[in-house]
């Protein structure tokens, strides 16, 4: 999935004559960090996520007289992204392929001013140091809300139903419907909860109500009385007063200190036994050990997912091999369409920037040496990132 071959591109333009506005330099240094598309990325120009096709940002760039460097390798001190963070203006990466912006890395860069996230999820970025330093943070958001919302569906509905052995049988061919049975069930009235309802929850509640559902919700702020009713959903105040109730649950809040390692051991084993968990939301949310040992003990039934730690997952990750898994690489919120959505995005923030312009406020995650949105904490859930 994941070629070993670093590409990097490196643009640059000599356009001295051009005019721009007095609060944007003549040339900034923009770093991006984009997963290698390969073959694929070569013939779709529309995989507009991968170092190929850079954003569809090569030409915007180069009309305004920046440098652009674009690079897969962005783990670890020598890698290619890490060298030129010292002289950055802008850096740019994706949920999908994280570059983390530690403390370390935002102290060698002295000049770093925007840390764009091309997608949604900034928990890549440390909040707490890019407030010390006075960085914006600034995500497209509502870029691929959609594209997650669907994701999580197909994935809770794979696993109720016992689809992914069964799809192995036939690639095997085998035939053995009694063995398939055993573990298969309808998704009609049984108990689904999400853990926060905000842009993506919400649209998984909404796709959820008409397969019959009993609803949950666990958030720090409660959905309108009006929405409630119309979709008959349950507010929890807390976390683990829903998953007690709950035969699936789905993960759908930021990562932030507050939430990383939710799903700890202790919550797990207060969730019923036999309840199957979706996380498409960030994998440090989520006790790694600790849920191999939940499911291998069957207390949890089953686990789907697109989020690890870190990313790519390693080759020996153990969610790779546990049982009654139906994990994917990181791709819910990188579908075509979505990947549209989130580049124009990113041209946009940019665009702003450059121009001495104002965010959209629903774009910002920290300005002016404060977090923001409602949705993240100041804080580092970047710990033991590469």
């Amino acid at each position: 999935m994941f070629a070993s071959t670093k590409i990097t591109t490196r643009l640059a333009s000599a356009m001295t004559t051009r005019s721009f506005t007095a609060s944007a330099p003549k040339h900034m240094k923009v770093v991006c960090a984009l997963y290698e598309g390969g073959e694929s990325g070569k013939k779709n120009p529309n995989i507009l996520g991968c170092v190929e096709n850079e954003l569809g940002l090569r030409k915007f760039l180069e009309d305004r007289g920046h440098e652009f460097i674009v690079t897969s390798d962005k783990d670890g001190d020598k890698s290619e992204f890490a060298k030129h963070l010292h002289d950055a203006d802008v850096v740019i990466s994706q949920p999908f392929w994280p570059a983390y912006i530690t403390r370390e890395r935002i102290a060698k860069a002295p000049k770093l001013k925007l840390a764009i996230t091309a997608g949604i999820g900034s928990d890549h970025v440390d909040l707490a140091a890019a407030c010390d330093r006075n960085i914006t943070v600034a995500e497209v958001t509502g870029s691929n809300v959609v594209s997650v919302a669907e994701h999580v569906v197909m994935m809770i509905l794979s696993l109720v139903r016992n689809y992914m052995p069964a799809y192995k049988q036939v690639i095997d061919g085998k035939w053995d419907i009694a063995a398939i049975a055993n573990d298969a069930y309808d998704l009609e009235n049984k108990h689904v909860g999400v853990v926060a309802a905000g842009r993506i929850g919400l649209r998984v509640l909404r796709r959820l109500h008409p397969f019959d559902v009993k609803l949950h919700y666990t958030d720090k702020v409660r959905l309108p009385a009006d929405v409630e009713k119309e979709l008959n959903v349950k507010y929890h105040p807390t976390v683990e007063s829903m998953v007690k109730e709950c035969d699936v649950v789905s993960i759908n809040c930021p990562l932030h200190p507050e939430t990383e390692n939710l799903f700890d051991a202790e919550l797990l084993s207060k969730m019923k036994k036999g309840a199957y968990i979706v996380n498409t939301a960030r994998g440090k949310i989520v006790d790694k050990d600790a849920l191999v040992k939940a499911v291998e003990s069957g207390h949890i039934q089953g686990y789907a997912g697109d989020v690890w730690f870190p990313q790519p997952a390693p080759a020996d990750h153990p969610w790779r091999s546990m049982p009654r898994h139906a994990m994917t690489p990181h791709y819910s919120g990188t579908t075509l369409d979505a990947q549209a959505r989130y580049a124009a995005g990113t041209k946009e923030i940019l665009e702003r920037f450059f121009d001495g312009k104002p965010q959209r406020p629903e774009y910002l995650i920290a300005e002016g040496g404060k977090v923001t949105s409602p949705s993240y904490t100041h804080g580092d859930a970047t710990s033991g990132s590469l």
